[in-house]
């Protein structure tokens, strides 16, 4: 099993970042950049993955894949911002895992085609989390960490 990862579901507006060591969650957050000018929400992101990278020491990157949207200003944004994230686990020489948005959801829920709903409620069994106010991508980066170390057990 990879013994740590960071997890991500990517976003140009938020993007959830999630920490295992092992199957342990460590940390997960939804990181809002600060700035509205796109570069440098870009930049943002590139620098979080690099404080959270030195703070738990990930071995390992795991991104859910682009799903496109019917917006395709949103799609290329959301894809711009993947490409920030690659080049920066290249960067940081870390090995880089993708999985689509149904082989998060069988990993985590069972079945491909669960809902945000499911996906949060499987999430919440799964791991054990504080109780606090947490988005969409905190849960969504929490699900590819989840789909990433069941794909990667050594039996």
């Amino acid at each position: 099993m990879s013994k740590s990862v960071i997890a991500i579901d990517p976003g140009y507006d938020r993007v959830g970042f999630a920490l295992f060591s092992g199957e342990t969650l460590q940390h997960s957050e939804c990181f809002v950049p600060k700035t509205k000018d796109f570069s440098e929400r870009l930049k943002a992101i590139a620098e979080r993955i690099c404080e959270l990278t030195d703070e738990f020491k990930p071995e390992s990157l795991a991104m859910e894949k682009l799903f496109f949207s019917n917006n395709a200003k949103t799609a290329l944004q959301v894809a711009e911002a993947r490409g920030a994230i690659i080049v920066t686990a290249s960067q940081l020489g870390l090995p880089l895992f993708e999985y689509s948005p149904q082989e998060v959801k069988i990993a985590v829920a069972s079945v491909g085609n669960a809902d945000k709903k499911q996906v949060i409620a499987m999430v919440e069994r799964l791991v054990s989390l504080p109780p606090r106010k947490r988005f969409d991508d905190e849960y969504d980066a929490i699900a590819v960490g989840l789909c990433h170390q069941a794909h990667h057990r050594r039996f």
